[in-house]
């Protein structure tokens, strides 16, 4: 293993969502002041964290636990794979709520939370629920969330909840049946990918948490690790690892692009087609979107050329035909 070859006290890329190797840049630190307000905030609702997979979602909710004001409890779901009842169920477990097992019913379940609410409140506790992986939610899950939310007393509500999922969640909540869950949420944040700079500094980062202070990743070579990578932490550390592995097995003290390439290639796959639709890499939907939208717009000139009528004689085209418009979309 190339650990003692490097010097490295432990693994510098585990793709575990260890919070001690939390890299903070501008979007992680505002992505974790959101979460922190979710857990301070005495005014209930739902807020609302996204995310691409791979981009550091879990490590930033793990790093809000460590961080949980005092008077505060906690239910965190991992797994919300669940049903109406499953889910119920797992909130009183991990809130110590004690039910019957033969218990059957979502008003057994939801007499015994809100009993335990109004007592923690009466004791100045707050409680907040958690839920990781929020995209896997079904539709009637959701809404009994949100129902949940209307537990609370003439000053506020019982409880705050916190969903933390992929950008497919934002998509199932914009349907018509949740709107009503939609207009709950009181914060929400999209932590998008890392950019080149930030990637130089995250690997560095890792690099002397687990030991190492000197530069083993030139930044030509960081610079290809982003397009490799698309800026997704997770994938980052898959190749880094292998590159390392990689530089020991050569023999050399750094990793050079050709070492890189080689290493994207053997957890990536020759086509990276896998990784590609998994994080759907922002960079290649920012060229898509931009071809199409050229085309469009050279296409539209082009054919409006072609139709229209000599100067000399022709008639007026129909006041009425809209020009064509095309919008270039901003990614985060």
């Amino acid at each position: 293993m190339y650990l003692d070859y490097f010097g490295f006290s432990e693994a510098p890329f585990s793709i575990a969502p260890d919070p001690h190797y939390l890299y903070l840049s501008p979007r992680h630190s505002e992505a974790l002041a959101h979460l922190m307000f979710g857990l301070k905030n005495p005014g209930g609702g739902i807020v609302l964290l996204t995310g691409e997979v791979g981009t550091g979602k879990t490590t930033i909710c793990r790093c809000a636990l460590e961080r949980v004001p005092e008077g505060c409890d906690i239910a965190f779901v991992y797994n919300p794979k669940l049903s109406i009842l499953e889910l119920l169920s797992t909130v009183c477990d991990e809130l110590h709520i004690p039910y019957p097992a033969a218990a059957r019913s979502v008003k057994a379940f939801m007499d015994r939370i809100n009993k335990r609410l109004l007592e923690s409140h009466r004791q100045g506790r707050k409680t907040v629920l958690i839920i990781d992986e929020a995209q896997n939610l079904e539709v009637d899950v959701l809404e009994q969330l949100r129902l949940l939310t209307n537990l609370e007393t003439s000053e506020r509500k019982l409880l705050q909840i916190i969903l933390v999922g992929q950008p497919e969640l934002l998509e199932r909540l914009d349907r018509p049946e949740l709107r009503q869950f939609a207009q709950r949420i009181v914060a929400r944040y999209h932590l998008s990918q890392l950019n080149t700079a930030e990637l130089a500094d995250y690997v560095q980062h890792r690099l002397a948490i687990a030991g190492v202070r000197r530069k083993l990743f030139p930044n030509p070579v960081i610079e290809r690790l982003y397009r490799l990578s698309g800026g997704i932490p997770r994938v980052a550390n898959v190749i880094c690892d292998r590159a390392l592995l990689g530089a020991y097995v050569e023999g050399v003290d750094s990793v050079d692009r050709a070492t890189l390439e080689r290493a994207s290639r053997e957890v990536l796959g020759e086509s990276r087609r896998g990784w590609r639709f998994a994080i759907r890499h922002w960079w290649e939907h920012r060229l898509a979107v931009a071809g199409v939208a050229l085309a469009l717009a050279v296409g539209s000139v082009m054919a409006f050329q072609a139709l229209a009528p000599d100067a000399q004689g022709a008639a007026e085209p129909n006041a009425g035909a809209a020009a064509p418009t095309v919008i270039a979309k901003g990614g985060n």
